[in-house]
């Protein structure tokens, strides 16, 4: 075991020295901060307060950042298990395999650390970014949280980066050299706000669009995250109209569903937990035949 958490110490050090490889890891969260701080966020406001002229702008704002940052951490845990893959494309890419084969360490101790260190490094900056998200919002929008409502969302925010940096680790075993590699980010952090329906609420989509997007899990993982840390914002700005309630918590996909069927929590869970283990299992046995 104390094999593989040093090789898991060496890729952390590896990525985070990387500071380039940290930004692309960020930059669909950073896409949609700066695309609702400095053009969308003001003309969401402005639409909501028209339609709920009993809400104060702090009531109608508190809301939309709230929304907002509900999609940047359920995007920074999609993307950053993608992003500490990079050390295993350099390794590959360089050469290191080799190293690695002709030194007493096992191969599944080596995959081991891949894996791990994927997880971890997804952990820690959602982490660091729900912390901030949470910090801004109490700042500059007033809006709290209870200590169960943080720990839903953690939980929820947990099993999200464990799920897609398995799939990300999967995806990036057959990706062979640094340029492959950079092209494969920038694609994924650029699309995968739509795809999570952060950029646009899905509500503004077509329908046929809007039931795709719902049944991605990329979509489906946001869905949990929104509806808590949205749910005291939503209330104070329209409280008293339950059905405009249900009708904003579909249109900003705070609600999903495909057809009649409403998305469950149960089932993100399920779907989520699914993914860790089946992509775990077959990111682990790509790996191996590259490095063998």
């Amino acid at each position: 075991m104390s094999v593989v958490l040093t090789l898991m110490s060496r890729n952390l050090r590896l990525f985070f020295r990387d500071r380039l490889g940290v930004f692309f890891s960020l930059l669909s969260a950073l896409i949609l901060f700066l695309l609702y701080t400095l053009f969308l966020g003001s003309g969401q406001v402005d639409d909501l307060q028209e339609s709920f002229p009993g809400a104060t702008e702090e009531e109608v704002k508190g809301f939309v950042d709230t929304w907002m940052f509900a999609g940047i951490v359920g995007i920074t845990s999609i993307t950053t298990g993608l992003g500490a893959m990079n050390v295993f494309v350099e390794d590959s890419a360089s050469g290191r395999f080799r190293d690695f084969l002709v030194s007493p360490i096992r191969r599944e101790k080596l995959i081991l650390g891949y894996l791990l260190s994927a997880g971890v490094v997804a952990l820690i900056m959602t982490t660091v970014v729900l912390i901030i998200s949470l910090v801004y919002l109490y700042l500059v929008d007033g809006v709290s949280f209870e200590p169960g409502q943080i720990a839903t969302v953690y939980g929820f925010l947990a099993l999200s980066c464990l799920a897609f940096a398995a799939l990300s680790a999967f995806v990036v075993s057959f990706v062979r050299t640094a340029g492959a590699y950079s092209a494969l980010s920038t694609i994924v952090g650029t699309i995968l706000g739509f795809l999570a329906g952060a950029y646009i609420p899905v509500g503004a989509l077509p329908d046929g669009v809007r039931t795709v997007i719902n049944a991605l899990p990329f979509m489906q993982a946001s869905v949990p995250v929104r509806q808590e840390m949205t749910a005291d914002s939503l209330q104070a700005m329209a409280g008293d109209q339950p059905g405009a309630v249900a009708e904003l918590q579909e249109i900003f996909g705070i609600t999903a569903s495909m057809g009649d069927w409403e998305i469950t929590n149960g089932y993100v869970v399920a779907v989520l937990t699914i993914m860790a283990v089946v992509f775990t299992l077959l990111a682990a046995l790509q790996i191996r035949r590259r490095i063998a």
